[in-house]
């Protein structure tokens, strides 16, 4: 009965939050985009609902209504659930001219450039089924090759099996490579109109830079109320951690 009951409000709350979504996108598509923003945030609010898709509504809403922090936040929350998605990508770069700031983002070079740009081609999730997919590969070569009479077909099948098994260990390694780049990779987003970095974790720090709303930092660690931040330029100073909001 219990179960039931779970199930019951379990779908229950599905349909309110789809049922919520289109009211939102039907105020989106009348030019309401503040009552739009609102639908949405309820949605994530009473039913912890997220998607990539709902990040994005509500992102191109706050973009209408010209507020830049709430905007990229969300665009960059749709980036997390989807990765790489061109039409969000799009989005955020129109999102990102609004800023003040002009903070230029370094390149990596190099060795670690090429292995970032191999890796970042699919998210952690999509390299892990590469990798099933090519194991099942390598399953089908060894069966082949375990079943056939035939010299030359064993040879075939069994250079198929070493090919296979070094993409596996490709496919794992990339995969592991981003699951630890998503886990230590902490963005986050200025929502403060002005905030001042410091240099070190106090008022009485001097400061390195100011930074205005919408501004992209990284977040490295913190103390008390204070977070140590590095900007894309390589920049790292402290800043108030009240004044940005986490992306992840």
């Amino acid at each position: 009965m219990k179960n039931i009951l779970y199930l019951f409000l379990l779908i229950s709350q599905v349909f309110f939050a789809q049922s919520s979504f289109e009211k939102g996108n039907a105020l989106y598509q009348k030019g309401q985009y503040q009552e739009a923003a609102q639908v949405y945030e309820d949605i994530l609010k009473e039913n912890k609902q997220q998607s990539a898709e709902l990040y994005f509504n509500l992102a191109n809403s706050y973009y209408k209504l010209n507020k830049v922090a709430p905007s990229i936040y969300n665009y960059e929350k749709a980036l997390v659930l989807k990765p790489n998605d061109p039409e969000t990508l799009n989005n955020l770069k129109f999102a990102k001219k609004l800023t003040i700031d002009e903070i230029k983002e370094v390149p990596k070079v190099g060795f670690a450039k090429l292995i970032q740009n191999f890796t970042g081609i699919f998210d952690y999730n999509q390299w892990a089924k590469i990798s099933v997919a090519i194991a099942f590969l390598f399953l089908l070569s060894f069966i082949g090759y375990y079943f056939s009479q035939l010299t030359l077909t064993k040879r075939i099948y069994f250079i198929a099996m070493f090919i296979f098994l070094v993409a596996i260990l490709l496919s794992v390694s990339a995969g592991m490579s981003e699951k630890n780049h998503f886990d230590n990779d902490r963005p986050a987003i200025v929502f403060s109109e002005l905030s001042e970095v410091r240099s070190e974790p106090q008022k009485a720090g001097s400061a390195i830079i100011l930074l205005h709303e919408g501004a992209k930092v990284y977040v490295m660690e913190t103390v008390g109320k204070w977070k140590k931040i590095e900007l894309t330029d390589g920049q790292e100073g402290w800043i108030d951690a009240t004044t940005i909001k986490e992306v992840k």
